[in-house]
């Protein structure tokens, strides 16, 4: 169990960027250093000394508003904070790296101010603003910094941006009905195939008969399209019985502010 443990990414460098200690140095150096690493997208857990907390969990805001996240590095005060943006299904991309002693932060590729911006307020206080969102801004920010007692870096949760807009349209949703042969075994499985997301966060909910049902239900994570946006499916298992009764089974979807729903039933099916 990993819930009271910092989590940490592993870099793989090259031979200029031999590790994150060296790139979060307060030195104007370190302006290259973090492009010049690698990013598993894989986060593990360590039993690091610092604990690296971020605040708040979710952030949903409307396009065109401000907002700011916040880091606190725990036990460190002599290194500096590295901001991560992280879509879904994505590697994660440095945004920017801010440090007490600097006189501005130091920005990734594609990345600059006065959109995106950092201030501190101690030396283990650091925040990250976004300003004139969009849609496009949603994804996971993770903050973190080097741990001289266990040698890696240090990451947060996180913070989940949600960015709505009205004028995106709704997503794409399709249901595929069960297989004639998943119905000889007296199961039957529906799929609800939602694409064209403006993020790749949604919440999926499936009704059968007009009532909610969670059991049986499984929503995988999203995914990005070639055309930037984003894919998920959704599937609900039922009993053959259920699916006899020939009632209304909904896929219902809520993303970015906007909700849109398909329905199913068996009668509506050829073989």
């Amino acid at each position: 169990m990993c819930f009271t443990r910092p989590c940490t990414l592993s870099f793989i460098c090259s031979s200029s960027c031999s590790s994150l200690h060296s790139a979060q140095r307060a030195s104007h150096t370190d302006k290259m250093l973090p492009a010049l690493c690698t990013l598993f997208t894989a986060l593990s857990c360590v039993s690091g000394v610092t604990v690296v907390t971020q605040k708040p969990p979710v952030l949903t805001l409307t396009k065109g508003e401000k907002t700011t996240m916040h880091c606190n590095l725990g036990t460190v005060t002599d290194r500096a904070a590295a901001w991560y943006k992280q879509v879904p299904g994505g590697a994660p991309q440095y945004v920017l790296m801010n440090y007490h002693g600097f006189s501005s932060p130091y920005y990734g590729s594609g990345f600059s101010s006065p959109k995106f911006t950092s201030t501190h307020s101690s030396q283990s206080d650091y925040t990250l603003i976004i300003s004139n969102v969009e849609v496009g801004d949603s994804a996971v920010y993770y903050c973190g910094t080097w741990d001289t007692s266990v040698s890696e870096g240090v990451f947060g949760q996180g913070t989940k941006l949600i960015v709505t807009d009205s004028a995106v349209p709704p997503p794409v949703l399709t249901i595929f009905p069960p297989s004639s042969e998943e119905l000889k075994s007296n199961k039957a499985t529906l799929v609800c195939v939602v694409s064209d997301l403006s993020t790749g966060f949604a919440d999926v909910r499936w009704l059968v008969g007009g009532n909610p049902v969670s059991s049986g239900v499984t929503t995988g994570s999203a995914e990005q399209q070639p055309n930037k946006k984003f894919r998920l499916s959704s599937y609900l298992s039922i009993e053959r019985s259920e699916w006899d009764k020939d009632k209304d089974i909904t896929c219902e979807v809520s993303a970015a502010s906007k909700a849109t729903s398909k329905k199913m039933k068996k009668s509506e099916c050829t073989d």
